[in-house]
């Protein structure tokens, strides 16, 4: 994989991943920013949300569940030092189908954080406390 980041102005950055997509990163005023894109931290945040995400609605789906929809709410804290660490993380999963079984769903979430979801373990190896847990809503027919 490879990514390059590319820097606009102030404190603004455009980075480009391997596969040619492209997100702007930008601080906040206080920063010298001007508040126009994802904050650096907050885009490690999305990239662990979507990683998970994709486990486990690849095992939801492999297991013929029928998911309608499927959420991923991710909290995290940070120590107040430099540098600015994740402490914490939280990854919520709210998944809404007909009929699907919360056996599966407790799996699949248990699943992506124990065995294939490698940002989370990689944070979780780096020190980070990495916490998981799901609701089940169904949906109407």
């Amino acid at each position: 994989m490879k990514a390059t980041i590319k820097w606009v102005d102030g404190v603004m950055f455009l980075g480009e991943s391997g596969s040619g997509h492209t997100a702007v990163m930008d601080g906040a005023e206080s920063q010298g920013g001007r508040n126009m894109g994802i904050r650096p931290m907050e885009m490690l945040l999305l990239g662990l949300g979507g990683c998970a995400s994709f486990d486990v609605m690849s095992m939801l789906k492999k297991s013929r569940q029928p998911v309608t929809d499927c959420r991923a709410e991710v909290e995290a804290e940070r120590v107040d030092a430099v540098p600015a660490v994740f402490s914490k993380i939280h990854l919520h999963f709210v998944v809404t189908g007909i009929g699907v079984k919360e056996s599966q769903v407790k799996r699949a979430v248990e699943l992506s954080a124990e065995k294939y979801c490698s940002a989370s373990i990689m944070l979780g190896a780096a020190g980070v406390e990495m916490t998981h847990s799901y609701e089940l809503i169904a949906a109407e027919s």
